[in-house]
């Protein structure tokens, strides 16, 4: 996959510091037009999102994609419609039998156009406890802390040896 394809328009950064990431999906989303608009713009908002399975279906709810203000108001969709997400009958069972019995949800990465389709990164993924996450929070600042010590090492080093 070139990176010159894919167009990232949005990023769930909550989803990696709240959840433990278990697999994740890629799947087309069925929206209207001037949603596309929106979405292209950037506007979109993904934090407070998630995925339901219903129906055999798989829909994305409270996704937020602000009306475009050219649309007349007759005709602009609903900003918070549960919008459906596009996938082979075999993931959606897959993914409906792991929420099921693993008590998983179903929950946006990112949302970005490849090849100019309108695609979403859902994840199945566990809530983190909040022990978990400061735990995880701790680790990243230790090891931040570590590298910051070693490059003013190296920037000492550098200027000795001059």
């Amino acid at each position: 996959m070139d990176e010159s394809e894919v167009k990232v328009v949005a990023r769930n950064r909550r989803a990696q510091r709240d959840f433990e990431i278990l697999g994740s999906y890629e799947c087309g989303l069925v929206l209207r037009g001037s949603e596309v608009k929106a979405l292209r713009e950037g506007t979109v908002t993904l934090a407070e999102a998630y995925g339901r399975v219903s129906g055999g279906e798989v829909w994305l709810h409270s996704m937020h994609v602000p009306p475009q203000p050219s649309v007349a108001q007759a005709f602009a969709p609903d900003p918070d419609r549960p919008r459906k997400l596009l996938l082979h009958r075999a993931e959606i069972n897959r993914i409906k039998a792991r929420v099921e019995q693993d008590r998983l949800l179903l929950i946006p990465l990112s949302l970005y156009f490849r090849d100019g389709r309108a695609k979403v990164e859902m994840a199945l993924a566990r809530r983190r406890r909040k022990v978990d996450r400061r735990t995880i929070l701790a680790r990243r600042e230790a090891e931040l802390e570590a590298r910051r010590a070693l490059s003013q090492a190296a920037r000492e080093h550098d200027r000795e040896v001059r």
